[in-house]
């Protein structure tokens, strides 16, 4: 099975991809994480460092395929999940989608693709262009990080689009969304009524997820000296169940740019004003 996550910049998509990875790895799988962002910090949380990148190991030998080794680029990472990172082109050349390519082939050489049970990419943010919508080329299935905000939103809206448009040519299915530290579900709500799609799960709002992600740490690591935080782990476990029971998902149907911004306009617009308290009572204090 392969994952591909997606979401705008800085939800914490590489916190929740670090923590389903290894909710999975604790269902029996073999898992490999593959971060697609030149960044390449997703696997920081799994590994405590940033390890060294695909495309930084290939020009070190000249891109000679044949005298790169496993070791090379994979690196294990808490709770035995293997982490690739692909690294990127220099800033402001080069495409993304031509690393991320590189990166599959030289993974399908080395034939990793073979010994995994589940594959997830996790893949640059905001607004998806093609080349980094390549991971969708891959995966059976995606999963869209986002909160209860407008901004988050509006991009989930961009990556159904490429959803939609990869799963012409691709046996590709939205899994669902993700709320990741929201307090409320509203306006996720809201949208899932324009774009249907399944909600597979709301993280709540607590700073430990954050702070996770400071420390390099799991939720799951975390848990082992902090048992107060292993509720937060059942979160990941139910996506990753979820998951691993093959949901049929769906192909989602965007909507309008023009038409998601009258809709989550409308909602701030239009909120219930805040109560205010009767004259009696003012009066009573």
């Amino acid at each position: 099975m392969k994952l591909a996550v997606y979401g705008k910049g800085g939800i914490g998509k590489s916190t929740t991809s670090c923590n389903i990875s290894v909710a999975l790895a604790r269902r029996g799988k073999k898992v490999l994480q593959i971060g697609c962002d030149p960044k390449h910090d997703s696997t920081f949380t799994l590994t405590g460092f940033l390890i060294p990148t695909i495309i930084d190991t290939l020009q070190e030998k000249d891109y000679h395929y044949e005298d790169v080794w496993p070791e090379d680029v994979i690196y294990k990472g808490y709770g035995g999940v293997d982490c690739v990172e692909a690294g990127g082109p220099p800033a402001g050349a080069g495409c993304g989608g031509y690393v991320v390519g590189e990166t599959v082939k030289l993974l399908k050489e080395l034939n990793a693709f073979d010994e995994y049970d589940v594959i997830l990419f996790d893949v640059l943010g905001d607004v998806v262009c093609g080349g980094f919508a390549a991971p969708l080329n891959y995966a059976d299935y995606c999963m869209i990080v986002t909160d209860n905000g407008f901004d988050a939103l509006f991009a989930a809206n961009r990556i159904a689009a490429s959803v939609r448009e990869k799963a012409r040519t691709h046996p590709l299915r939205l899994a669902g969304l993700i709320g990741n530290r929201t307090s409320k579900r509203d306006l996720i709500e809201k949208y899932i009524e324009a774009v249907p799609m399944p909600i597979l799960e709301v993280l709540p709002l607590i700073e430990d997820i954050r702070v996770s992600r400071v420390k390099g740490k799991t939720l799951f690591e975390m848990a082992e000296t902090d048992p107060s935080l292993e509720y937060v782990c059942d979160y990941y476990l139910n996506i990753a169940d979820q998951v691993l029971a093959l949901p049929e998902g769906v192909v989602p149907k965007d909507a309008p740019d023009r038409d998601l911004f009258s809709l989550l306009s409308d909602f701030y617009l239009n909120a219930a004003p805040a109560p205010v308290r009767a004259e009696t009572d003012l009066m009573m204090v």
